[in-house]
Order: structure tokens, then sequence, then C-alpha cells
């Protein structure tokens, strides 16, 4: 049968080899056209920015915003709305024909620098995809590099949304960005560039980090109810904590509670958003369950940023978005950095709806960000300096579908009793209710919060290397068997190689994008590995009497 699309982004595509004729996460081939021009115009435009930079002009912040948030809707689960899509094409082609007016000198820029929109885009698409570039190795590391900045562009997005940027992190995105297209860089040029999106991965989570800590104080110890009030609610799902901010400010005084799911879960963990009374709580686990978590909610659900499954018409009507996140029948609410969004559309819609089902009760902790495990430093440090604590496993990263990650549950229940788990994103979900007790007091799943929290085990790890006075941070009593899906964890983990991290262990599968021979450098040079049983693995970490 005829490929109608190619997409190999994420950790489910198809066969870990692609997705050809339409997406396992439901992407249907004409929107996957329209990402693969998305891309190639951002690229383009990237080229051009790159080159006013280079003749010392400026760029301004809104071209930096505008290609960050065309990574952000390509990333995987984000946007399924073509028209939406099609919309952003033409405002970057626009954009681009605007800065090519300033630039001197248009000598040697790529054809993606210069196509002005002309022809039929789907046809246009198919000539400037994944598989366009042909040989497989600078294929792999051109789309290793792409994808790590679609999850640093999503970072970028989130502190855009609080007023914050760094021009040296958009520059080098684009500069980045623009390096995929020059044929002239060799496998060992395109080796370095992405251990360089590593480094400015680092920097972008702590842009955000800042970013946040700074508007709503740092995350703290805190229990999360996971039941049910008796008000209609809202459900927001994604990353966006802005969004929930203006969300909570809109619905004081209503009668309508709100609620987060998924990755918004760690929104309770920071201090001001408990002054809300109508911040109930939250509802549900991983992404993967709303099909059925969404319908039993009863009210509107907010998608704020990627991770939507697409919709059950049972409760399609009730989902809205907003940012980069789109589906085609979807109300979508308006916005742009700085701007104030009108969510009384689903305000008024919840207080026609019934109060949420309950699916469960009790609580959860979290709130283990950096600062906060610093607060706690001595007693850690007591627990591993007197053998109560004897290793650390950081189990970040993502959750999915594949009945294959079933093994991140079943590894968190066999670890012995005296290891403790990092975790951050939504791989929590495999075993955040278990119970799996403490040590001495401290928990043992230490939840920092969303994927971008990452940031926060990287700190904490080299703030132990400190602690113990120890000169690699590969010295230290830690475990990294992390769990990946889509492009943020890619950030994550090219984060982690530019900080030096070794050994880490990436599952349920390895990435399809990596080819034979850049796998090969990566396992050479980081030792990077896959997952075996748990049986395997508790051999491998912890010797034969585990």
């Amino acid at each position: 049968m005829e490929r109608q699309m190619f997409c190999f982004q994420c950790q489910e595509t198809a066969g870990c080899k692609g997705c050809t004729m339409v997406g396992v996460c439901g992407k249907k081939p004409d929107v996957a056209a329209m990402q693969d021009l998305l891309v190639y115009v951002s690229k383009g435009i990237s080229a051009v920015t790159t080159a006013l930079r280079k003749e010392g002009q400026t760029v301004a912040p809104e071209i930096n915003h505008l290609i960050t948030l065309n990574l952000f809707v390509t990333i995987t689960n984000a946007n399924f709305d073509k028209e939406s899509i099609e919309a952003r094409i033409r405002a970057t082609l626009d954009a681009k024909q605007e800065l090519l007016a300033r630039l001197k000198d248009t000598a040697g820029l790529p054809d993606a620098a210069l196509w002005d929109g002309a022809g039929d885009w789907e046809e246009k698409a198919g000539t400037v995809g994944v598989l366009s570039t042909e040989n497989e190795d600078i294929r792999s590391l051109r789309e290793l590099i792409t994808y790590g900045l679609k999850g640093l562009s999503a970072y970028s997005k989130h502190a855009n949304a609080l007023l914050q940027d760094d021009e040296e992190v958009d520059a080098f995105l684009q500069r980045a960005l623009a390096a995929t297209l020059d044929d002239s860089l060799s496998a060992d040029d395109l080796v370095a560039l992405t251990l360089e999106t590593g480094k400015y991965g680092v920097s972008g989570m702590a842009l955000l980090d800042e970013a946040n800590t700074t508007a709503y104080g740092n995350p703290e110890i805190t229990r999360v109810n996971i039941g049910v009030g008796k008000n209609p609610g809202i459900l927001v799902s994604g990353h966006d904590l802005r969004d929930l901010e203006m969300l909570l400010e809109q619905t004081q005084g209503t009668g309508v509670d709100v609620y987060t799911h998924s990755e918004m879960l760690p929104a309770h963990y920071y201090p001001a958003f408990k002054k809300y009374p109508n911040f109930v709580g939250n509802y549900g686990n991983a992404w993967w369950k709303q099909k059925e978590e969404f319908e039993s909610f009863n009210g509107p659900i907010l998608m704020t940023t990627n991770c939507i499954v697409p919709p059950k018409d049972s409760y399609k009507d009730r989902m809205y978005t907003t940012g980069a996140a789109g589906y085609p029948g979807c109300k979508h609410i308006p916005g742009g950095i700085g701007e104030q969004k009108d969510f009384s559309a689903l305000i008024e819609h919840a207080k026609k709806c019934a109060p949420p089902i309950e699916i469960e009760t009790g609580e959860i902790i979290g709130g283990f960000a950096h600062a906060q495990v610093f607060a706690l430093a001595d007693k850690v440090v007591d627990a591993v300096k007197s053998g109560a604590i004897k290793k650390f496993v950081v189990m970040g990263g993502c959750d999915g579908r594949a009945k294959s990650r079933e093994y991140y549950t079943e590894f968190a229940k066999a670890l012995p009793k005296d290891t403790v788990i990092l975790t951050a994103g939504c791989a929590k979900y495999k075993y955040n209710k278990l119970p799996l007790g403490d040590i001495n007091g401290i928990p043992r799943v230490l939840d920092a919060g969303q994927c971008n929290d990452s940031y926060s085990l990287a700190v904490i790890a080299l703030k132990l290397k400190e602690v113990f006075g120890l000169e690699d941070i590969n010295d230290l009593p830690i475990i990294y068997n992390i769990a990946w899906y889509e492009q943020k964890a890619v950030i994550v983990l090219l984060a982690l190689l530019y900080l030096g991290v070794k050994n880490i262990h990436l599952g349920p599968t390895l990435p399809a994008f990596l080819s034979p021979n850049v796998a090969k450098v990566l396992v050479e040079n980081f030792g990077i590995a896959g997952i075996g049983t748990v049986e395997e693995d508790m051999k491998l970490f912890f010797g034969e009497n585990a």
C-alpha cells in the first residue's frame, strides 16, 4: 500500500519504525503534511533570523515567539487542526518576507528561506518531510536535533507566557533549526550540535523554572486530593500554569470548581495556587486514559498544550483548546503572550453540567522540586550516610498506553526498600499511587513536578555531587531508568547527556529515529541502553541478590 505520510517522532510510532498511513496518535495524513510544512517554513525563517543576527541586526521577540510556538504546535498530540496549522504557515511566510527585505545579503540562504508559499502545499510537504534527507545517519541526527528543539520550544513557550525570555536560547534554537538544512554539515558536526542542543535544553528548563517560581513560589510538599466535590467542575489538562491561573481567577465566586488532570497535577505544589478555594484537586491519571476520565468528569475540559487523544463524541462538545493545542470541532480560546484570555464560555458551560463522577478517593503527595529537597538536604544526606537510603532511581519521563509500560509499575514495586524514586513528568502515574512507604519520613517517591521539572532532578543530582565531594556525577548512587514518549523527553535526555550523565536506560523502546550508527555513538560514548525484564534489570542495577 502506498505511503500516505511518514512520522516517527514519538515512542508509539507504528512498529517502532514509522507511521505511514495514519498516526498512532490519530494524526491524519493531511495534518501530518501541514505539520511537516510548518516545520519547513520555521526552518526557513530561522535561516533568515540567523543571517540577520550575523549582520548585527536584532530580531523582535514576536518573531522568536512565532517560531517557538510553531514548533510546539507540531509536538505529538498537540494540534490536529489542519486549518489552524495552515494559518500559522501563512503567518510565518508573511513574517519571513518582511525579514528578507531587511537582509542585506541573501546569498547562501537555503530554499526554505526563499520559498514564498507558491504551489500546492500538500505536494510541497511531500518533498520536504523527514524522508527528504536521504542519508540515514544525517537524517537521524537532524531529526534528533529537531525533536530536541521541539521540546525546548515547549519550555520556552511556557516561560514566554510568564513574560520571561532568553534571547540566547531563542537565537540558538533558530540557528540549530537552520543548521538542519545545511548539507555541508557532517555527521560529526551534527553530533556536536546535538550536545549543544542539550546545553540549551538546560538553559531553557532553568528559564522556565525561574519563571514558574518567580510567579508562583517554590513548590512545597503537598498532599493533593484525588476525590471530587459536589459542585460542577472544569478539568484542566496539559502544562500551562498561566492558563490555569487565569481560569482560577475567573472562576472565583461562580460555584464552579477547578481540577487538574495528568501533567497539570504539579500546579497544586505551588503556594500561589493554594489561595483559590475552588481549586479542588486532581482528577484521573496520565493523558492516555482521558477518553474514560473525560467522559466521567461531566464538565468542560481545557487542553492547554499537547496530550490530546482524539475525543469521543460523548464529550467532544465539552473539550476546549488554547495556546498550541487544537482539534477540529473543539472551540479554541484565543489569546497571546501577555493577553488576558476569556474563559467565560467554559464557566457558563460548566454551570450547566453535573458534578464529576468520583473515580477514586484519597491523596497523593508531591512537591519535591529542588528547593524543597534542598530544605530536606540534611535529612537526605544523613539517610544516605547511615545506609538507610542506598540508591536513588530517576524514573522521570512520560507515560503511554503501550502494555510494555507496565514494566515501570512492576519495576517500582520490585525496588529494594532502601531506594528512593526521583520522578517528574507523567511517568509518575505508573507508581505514584502505590503504597511504597517512606524511609525515615522521606517518601520513597519524590515527585518534582512536570516533565520540564526534570531540571530539578538534574539540580538535585549536582547538589548531591557537591555535598558528597565527588568529582563525577556518575559516581553518585543514582540509577537512570527513564520512560520516554515525545519530544519533551528528548530535550531532557539531551540535557542530561550535556551534563555528563552516563548509563541512562531508556524505554520501553529506543527511539525509531535513531539509526543503527547514531544509536551506536550514543551507546559507546554515553552508555545509553534499553530496558530488559524487571528481573534482569534488578540484577543489573542491584546485583544477584536483588
